[in-house]
């Protein structure tokens, strides 16, 4: 078996992160994308220690668990969902076999696993999306919405998307039939020349509010009436569309940074309020188009709900909230803690946080900007218990030191990314805790991704 050679054969297994065993005559390729039960070719793209990565060509033969169309047109073509031929049952087994199978190989003791808790809409569920201006091919008319497959630069236009409200849909299609009329440019990042970046957009599920957000760089000159007017033209094409939703805010920022993500050197309200506003079992919270918060309103009730489970009673308790984003989880947390601790990096995080607060009525959250490594040396006050839901690439080494140090009975971990969740696990369990329950919630239907939940207890040393 040599790179570049191609191979055909059966999926046995996929394992996290979504990559399928496939097994050949020459020995078993681990390749990204495919299905159990698939028959796929592939070619391999290297090989190191005795196993081989590949790349997925073609899939010969369906799997004997895809027993649906895909609901999408762009299926296979865009980069977001991979799930859509299942079963929603079957997304769900195979989420909990994977993230199942990496914890079985960390976790030391015997331990409760619960199964995978689905979201209450598998479809038009998400609250948030960030499109791209761009083309599907060199030079081809322009484009707005996702990234191709595997591709940093084609961008596909989804406006029939199926894991959003089609409220998305209708307001992407506006948007670029205007920018297209105007002739306006997409900023190329090769050249660093052009106008539109990005359009976000978020709705929250309950309220049904609206915020629409176009990010452009500030290479106005093209514009031929002037930015002003574009951006009236743009505001009364909106506010003119048939929606379920009600549109709460129109923003615009320029951005003239190079990396390719959405920020803002400069925004400005076109319409409405800059935020938008969402009910989470029985709270109020404030929805910025920075602000982090799940992508999954419905989903997030059951995460949250399942979390509170887990860190029990709470009465007379300090509780740390670490990482805490908007805060979501210490205010649900709240009502029965003697105090709320929560920590963020992200400023406007906090404020929006301490909002929220004030507009629940709570009196016993704090919420404290800055890195969970320095803060912890800062607050006099020391936890009964610890939530944690740190990003993707899970907790700096010497803050989980800091962490554990507390001593804390219970302490439940959320995360989005359950290899350094593993890796965390490990040290956690090294320094005294356990792991009492564990299990997954689907917040991304008809995607790869999955949140897991764990409870561990610090073991009598």
């Amino acid at each position: 078996m040599k790179k570049g050679e191609v191979y055909s054969g059966i999926v046995e297994r996929v394992e996290f992160p979504n990559k399928g065993v496939v097994h050949t005559e020459e020995g078993d390729i681990r390749v990204k994308g495919c299905l159990p039960g698939q028959r796929v070719q592939c070619v391999v793209k290297r090989k190191k220690g005795g196993k081989a990565e590949g790349m997925l060509q073609e899939v010969l033969e369906a799997s004997p668990l895809e027993s649906k169309e895909p609901a999408c047109a762009l299926f296979g073509e865009c980069g977001g969902c991979t799930y859509q031929t299942l079963p929603y049952e079957e997304q769900l087994k195979l989420k909990e076999y994977q993230v199942k199978k990496l914890l079985d190989e960390v976790i030391k003791t015997p331990y409760i696993w619960e199964a995978a808790l689905g979201s209450p809409e598998s479809f038009g569920y998400r609250n948030k999306m960030e499109y791209s201006f761009g083309d599907e091919k060199k030079d081809g008319p322009m484009t707005l919405g996702l990234h191709k497959k595997g591709s940093f630069y084609d961008i596909l236009t989804t406006d029939d998307c199926k894991i959003v409200e089609d409220d998305f849909n209708v307001i992407v299609t506006t948007v670029l039939e205007l920018c297209s009329r105007l002739e306006l440019s997409y900023y190329h990042k090769m050249t660093q020349k052009g106008l539109l970046r990005h359009l976000v957009i978020r709705r929250t599920k309950k309220q049904k509010e609206i915020l629409v957000h176009l990010v452009t760089t500030s290479q106005y000159e093209e514009v031929k009436n002037g930015m002003d007017a574009f951006l009236i033209e743009l505001q009364q094409s909106l506010l003119g569309l048939s929606l379920s939703g009600t549109i709460t805010g129109i923003l615009h920022s320029v951005n003239d940074g190079l990396a390719d993500m959405v920020r803002s050197d400069e925004t400005k309200i076109l319409y409405g309020r800059d935020a938008i506003y969402e009910d989470v079992l029985g709270l109020s919270f404030k929805i910025t188009t920075f602000s982090f918060f799940q992508t999954n309103s419905l989903g997030a009730e059951v995460l949250y709900g399942k979390a509170r489970e887990y860190i029990g009673d709470t009465k007379d308790k300090v509780l740390f909230d670490l990482y805490s984003g908007t805060g979501t989880i210490a205010q649900l947390m709240a009502a029965v803690a003697k105090k709320v601790i929560g920590v963020e990096i992200v400023e406007e995080a906090v404020e929006a946080a301490k909002e929220n607060a004030s507009r629940n009525n709570l009196k016993n959250c704090e919420f404290i900007a800055g890195d969970v490594l320095k803060v912890l040396d800062a607050v006099e006050e020391k936890p009964d218990l610890i939530l944690l839901d740190p990003p993707r690439d899970g907790i700096n080494p010497k803050a989980l030191d800091k962490i554990i140090d507390y001593g804390v009975e219970r302490l439940v971990y959320i995360s989005c990314k359950p290899t350094s969740l593993a890796r965390d696990l490990v040290t956690l369990q090294e320094r005294g805790y356990e792991v009492v329950k564990a299990g997954c919630v689907d917040m991304f239907p008809q995607t790869v991704h999955v949140e897991s939940v764990i409870l561990l207890h610090r073991k009598n040393i």
